[in-house]
C-alpha cells in the first residue's frame, strides 16, 4: 500500500478499536467474519468495488451507497468499520479489498492479545507456514483460488483443529478461502508478521545448522535487541546445511558470514 492507503487504513483501525472495545470474543469473532464477507463480496463484484473506492466522489455518496446494501447485513460492531473503510481514501479499489482483510485479521489478533494468547497464535502460524511450505502437494491444495472452500475446510480442519488456538484456525480457514495469488505459506509468514507487529516487535527469521535450546533463543532475541534497538522476535528453522551456523533475516538485512563483527559477537552471546 502506498501512503494513502496506509492512511486510511491507519484511520480505519481507530475505529475497528473502537467495534472491539467491551466485546466478548465470540462477538470479535462475529465482526471478523463480517468484515472477511464484506471484503469477499467487493473482490466478487468490481463494479461495487470500484463505486465504494472512487476517491473522486463525495464520501458521503459512499457512505450511503456502503449503508444502503450493507445495513441489514452487518451487525452493530461491523457496520461502522465497514462505513469508515468505504469513506477513506484509498489508492485503489483492491487497497481497499486488501484493507477490510487486514481489519479483519486485526481483530482475531486483537481477541487473542485480549486473551493473551497472541504470542502462541504467532508462533502457530509460523510453524504452520513452515510445515505447509515443505508439502508441495498439499500447499498447492491449499492455495488453488479455484479449489472447493469446503474441501479445503476439511483438510485444514484435520490437520489442526483442537491443535491450535481457535485465533488461529480462523486466520488459516480465512486464507485458504481467499489467498487472493498467494502461496499459503507466504500468508502464513504475513499473518505471524502481523501478529508480532501488533505486538510492536520485529521479526528475525533466524536459520541454525543446529537446534537452538530456548535459552539461546532468548539469548539471540536479547542480542538482536541491542544491535537493532527494538524487540525482536526470533522464529527459528534448523537447515544442517547453513554454513557458519547461523543465518539471519531481519527485514531486508541479512546477517550472515559476511557479516564478521555482528555474527562473531552473537556467537559468543550463545556460548555463554
Amino acid at each position: 500500500m502506498n501512503a494513502a492507503s496506509r492512511e486510511a487504513l491507519a484511520a480505519t483501525e481507530l475505529q475497528l478499536l473502537q467495534a472491539t472495545d467491551g466485546a466478548q470474543a465470540a462477538e470479535i469473532t462475529g465482526l471478523a467474519d463480517e468484515l472477511f464477507g464484506v471484503a469477499a463480496l467487493l473482490g466478487r463484484e468490481s463494479t461495487l468495488r470500484r463505486a465504494l473506492a472512487d476517491a473522486s466522489t463525495d464520501p458521503r455518496s459512499r457512505e450511503d451507497l456502503a449503508r444502503g446494501l450493507l445495513a441489514d447485513k452487518l451487525g452493530a460492531r461491523a457496520l461502522p468499520v465497514a462505513v469508515e473503510a468505504v469513506r477513506a481514501r484509498w489508492s485503489s479499489p483492491t487497497d481497499l479489498v486488501d484493507g477490510l482483510e487486514r481489519l479483519a485479521r486485526t481483530a482475531l489478533l486483537v481477541q487473542a492479545e485480549r486473551a493473551g494468547r497472541l504470542d502462541a497464535v504467532e508462533d502457530e502460524l509460523f510453524r504452520l507456514g513452515r510445515i505447509i511450505g515443505s508439502q508441495v502437494d498439499l500447499e498447492r491444495l491449499l492455495s488453488d483460488p479455484t479449489g472447493d472452500e469446503a474441501g479445503k475446510y476439511a483438510v485444514v480442519d484435520q490437520l489442526i483443529e483442537g491443535k491450535v488456538e481457535p485465533v488461529t484456525l480462523s486466520l488459516v480457514r480465512q486464507l485458504v478461502a481467499r489467498p487472493r495469488g498467494r502461496r499459503v505459506s507466504e500468508g502464513l509468514e504475513e499473518l505471524a508478521e502481523l501478529s508480532a507487529k501488533r505486538r510492536e516487535r520485529s521479526v528475525a527469521h533466524v536459520r541454525s545448522a543446529i537446534p537452538l535450546s530456548d535459552e539461546q533463543q532468548q539469548r539471540l532475541s536479547r542480542t538482536l535487541q541491542r544491535i537493532y534497538a527494538r524487540p525482536i522476535a526470533v522464529h527459528l528453522e534448523v537447515d544442517p546445511g547453513v554454513e557458519g551456523g547461523l543465518l539471519i533475516r531481519v527485514g531486508d538485512e541479512v546477517i550472515d558470514g559476511s557479516i564478521t563483527g555482528r555474527l562473531q559477537s552473537l556467537r559468543r552471546d550463545l556460548a555463554d
